[in-house]
This record gives C-alpha cells, structure tokens and sequence, in this order.
C-alpha cells in the first residue's frame, strides 16, 4: 500500500488514529504542537508529584469492551497500568446543603437493587430506566465495536429525545431524577438540548466497570505513539501547523512554524474544526460549510485545581467524587455566577505501589467559556495579575466547598496550582475551552453532527468532535476515520476477530 498519511495534532485522535493506519501498512506522520504527544493524556510534574490534564475515568477497558478490544488489537494493551474503582462503590455523590452521601455500586444489577432500595417506590421506574440505557446504547452499532452502517436518523424516538425528559419518563421523584443525572460532568449536558443517547452511553460505559490510570494516563500516548514508531511512522513534537495550502479542494502541502513543509496522499485534521479553519485558505471550503463549522455550540469549560497534600494526611479514595450544593443545579453547571460552583469531582490518582494515603488530589467544576472571556486576547504566562487574583479567587471557592465536606481541608495541603478554560484553549487547541468538543444537540442533530469526510477530497477529520467524546469515543471515532481509508468493517472485523482468536487460544491453554 504505502500511501502516506500526515496527521495534524497529536492528541488522543491524532495517535489513535494514526496507530490504527500505521498497523494497516500506511505511511504516518503526526505533528503535534506541544512538547509531549497526547492532549488530554498527558501528564505534568509540580513539587515531585506527577499530575494528569485531566480527570481520567475509563470504561470499555474491562475483558471484551470495545477499547480493551482496540488496544488488543494494536498490541498496547498489556502495556497499560490500570486499577478498577471499588465494587462497592464505582462513584460516590454528595449534596451539600441536604446532607446527602451515596456510594455508587458497578454493575448493572447492582446500580438498580442500589437505587431501588433506597427509593422503594420507584423500584420498577428504576429497572425500565437502566433497561432503557441499554437499550440506547444497543442502537449504536459502533459503541460494541459491531459490523453496520446504521445512520444516527434511524434510531428510535427515545434515542434524540432531551435527556431530561427521558429520565422523567421512569422516574417522578424529582430527588431521584437529580441523582440519576450526576455524571453530566461527564459530557456537559444542557436540559431540553442535549440528546438520551449521550447519556445512556456515558452511564453504560460506567456502570459496566470503572478502571483509573496507575501513574499516569500518558502511558497510553507512549504506547501509542511507539505503534506508529514501530511501523515506521513518525511523531513529531513541536511542530506546530500554521498553514495549510489547498487548491482545487485539495491539499497540496501543510506548513510548520519551524519553516518546513510536508506533503501526503491524506490528511487527516485531528483538532478542533474551528482551528483548522484558521489553517485553511478561506477559499478552500464552501462558505456555508465554513459558518456551519463556526457556528456550532461548544460544551462546557472547566476549570481545575491541582493539590500536592502533606504526607499521612488524606486518605487514597479509589473512586471518583462528585459533588453537588443542592439539588436542582445538575443542569446548571455551566453556569459562572456568585453561586459557582455548583458541582465539583474530584479524585484520588493512584500510583504504583499505592498505599493508605494519597499525596495529590485534582479537583474539577464545569465552567463558561464566559467566566474568561475578558482576557480572551492574553496568551499563557502573560495574562497579568488581576487573572492569577482571579484564579486564586476561583480556587479558593472550590476549597470552601472541601472545607464543607472535610473540616481542616486546608491544612491537608502543601501546594496548589490551577488551570482555566484558558488554559484547556490554548494548551488543547480546542474553541472557547470545550472539554467535550462540539455539544450535541437534539434540536438541531443534523448540525452537531461532523461527519468525517470533508469538502476538500483528501482531508478528512478524527477526534472528540466527531461522534462521540471522551476516552471510549475518541478511539471509536479513530475506528471510524481509518475505515473510511481502509473500507467499511474491515477495521472493525481485524480487531474483533484477533481479539476473539487470541482470547480463544489463552483459554485454551487452560
């Protein structure tokens, strides 16, 4: 085959992506503008303490799911170090002001008895609602890595419906309905907008079973990026992409800040589209198709404290906490106002060799785009001081809240340091700060959705703003950008069938 493919930005996407064409005898070159690949993977130090970009929780990695599958197929998949979260407790969720606390078992039978018997008369609501996520997640044909073709249009009623409305079908405590929307951290849910099928993926992925990166989730980019590199493809770190030439719909070269230019057969943009178009000639793209890229809603922002905490002094908690003032804020996260923040997670990472207690902590609350807009026009390490008062300011609403739920918090802690949705924008790329990509909309769903073809013949896009988000649905999408190079299901019937020949052959053995 030896056609070559340059893909821009080395994000999750990026190197997903490209391993997976990499593997199937393609020629690959990723630039990537940072000086380490993986976007959201990567990792950073500060007072010896190795810190994730972001809040990492995984699904889809225990035997059979469809990214344990993925990786199998790439090789990389004994190389990852993970640790599930606790049976009995996947997720904990506390409201503040009702002094309220669950603890979340996995499990799909587990979550209903959980639930139903806490809330006795709803106990049959409870069962129709998860049967109902299953039965969402079913219609996506890609989400168990299965041979179809099914267009989004197709689906049933209840697959676009608002997500808010489709758990008020089931359930009439407005208490429950709360607490069965917590994980909207987990993809930026608007009510009356965003669709039921995000959130039955995102809880089924969960409440199938929750793993945690030990050490780090940059392990998966180095793993990744070594399949590319084993293949005999490239990624290039510092390079950044700041022009792309393009005549007659085609590309012909893409040019670095370093002064090089690359040429391939494809190109493959693996970031925000928003950004691509400020790469593009603004004649190389239909102006419609131009405006309807620009113009699509964003998800929500975040924006992240980084605590180093003094030895002995808190306890490793082998889950993710979620955290909410009250109920009736669930679908006001977003929100920056006096009251932020409404809700909050925060986690424990492990490490290897992990004891009793834990020396880090990263906290996270949802945050408008709008909280920063007035140093839009600042760069990173030069947005002044009246931006550092801010984020102290923001920093510290985060640790009253702490306070609240562990009295003397504050003293736990040696070091602190933050991140803004000007910081998630710069460093990833991404329009306006947006954790999850383009937000989904169930009133306008044939806008929110990008397909991976473009206007121009040998262009075409990967990443969480294609399809779906998040550690399961970028290297999906993955999947679904090398089909359109190497045939539709040919990817997907590899990597399931290697995946079943060698989980044969090891049971074998037995």
């Amino acid at each position: 085959m030896n056609e070559s493919v340059l893909i821009i930005g080395g994000g999750m996407g990026g190197l997903f992506t490209g391993a997976l064409l990499a593997r199937n005898g393609y020629r690959v070159t990723v630039l990537e503008k940072n000086t380490t690949p993986g976007g959201g993977l990567q990792t950073f130090v500060r007072n010896g303490q190795r810190f994730e970009t972001g809040m990492h929780i995984l699904g889809g990695f225990r035997p059979g799911g469809s990214i344990a599958r993925i990786c199998h197929y790439l090789g990389i998949l004994d190389r990852l170090k993970l640790r599930p979260t606790d049976p009995d407790c996947m997720d904990s969720l506390r409201y503040l002001e009702e002094n309220e606390y669950y603890a979340i078992p996995g499990g799909r039978e587990q979550f209903i008895d959980y639930f139903a018997g806490l809330f006795p008369r709803e106990a049959e609501g409870i069962r129709r609602y998860v049967e109902a996520l299953y039965r969402l997640s079913e219609e996506v044909g890609m989400f168990y890595l299965r041979e179809d073709t099914t267009s989004i249009f197709s689906h049933s009623e209840a697959f676009l419906s608002p997500v808010d409305e489709f758990i008020a079908r089931y359930v009439t405590d407005p208490r429950l309905r709360d607490i069965l929307a917590y994980m909207n951290p987990m993809y930026g849910g608007v009510p009356h907008h965003t669709p039921a099928y995000i959130h039955a993926l995102v809880n089924v992925l969960y409440i199938n079973g929750e793993d945690r990166f030990v050490d780090g989730s940059s392990q998966l980019a180095e793993a990744l990026s070594d399949v590319i590199r084993e293949y005999g493809g490239q990624v290039e770190t510092r390079v950044e992409v700041v022009g792309i030439a393009c005549e007659d719909r085609t590309i012909r070269r893409v040019e670095t800040s370093d002064g090089r230019s690359f040429t391939a057969d494809r190109y493959i943009a693996a970031i925000h589209p928003c950004t691509l178009l400020q790469l593009l000639p603004e004649a190389a793209l239909p102006r419609a198709y131009r405006q309807r890229l620009d113009s699509i809603p964003n998800s929500y922002s975040a924006f992240s404290v980084y605590l180093t905490l003094r030895p002995e002094s808190f306890p490793y908690i082998n889950h993710t906490c979620y955290c909410q003032t009250s109920h009736g804020e669930v679908w006001r996260f977003g929100a920056y106002d006096d009251e932020w923040p409404r809700g909050l997670m925060y986690m424990t990472p492990p490490v290897s060799g992990q004891e009793a207690f834990s020396r880090k902590m990263i906290l996270t609350s949802p945050m408008s785009f709008e909280a920063v807009r007035r140093w839009e026009a600042t760069r990173t390490g030069h947005r002044g001081a009246d931006y550092e008062r801010w984020k102290e300011q923001q920093a510290a609403r985060i640790l009253d809240r702490m306070e609240r739920i562990y009295p003397g918090f504050r003293s736990k802690i040696e070091s602190i340091h933050t991140s803004s949705p000007l910081t998630i924008r710069d460093f990833y790329g991404v329009k306006e700060g947006s954790m999850y990509g383009y937000s989904k909309d169930t009133q306008q769903i044939a806008l929110s959705q990008v397909p991976i073809f473009t206007k121009i013949r040998n262009l075409l896009l990967t990443g969480q703003n294609i399809n779906l988000h998040g550690i399961c649905g970028v290297p999906l999408t993955a999947v679904n950008t090398a089909e359109a190079l190497l045939g539709t299901n040919r990817l997907i019937h590899a990597i399931n069938s290697k995946y079943q020949t060698d989980y044969e052959t090891c049971c074998n053995l037995y």
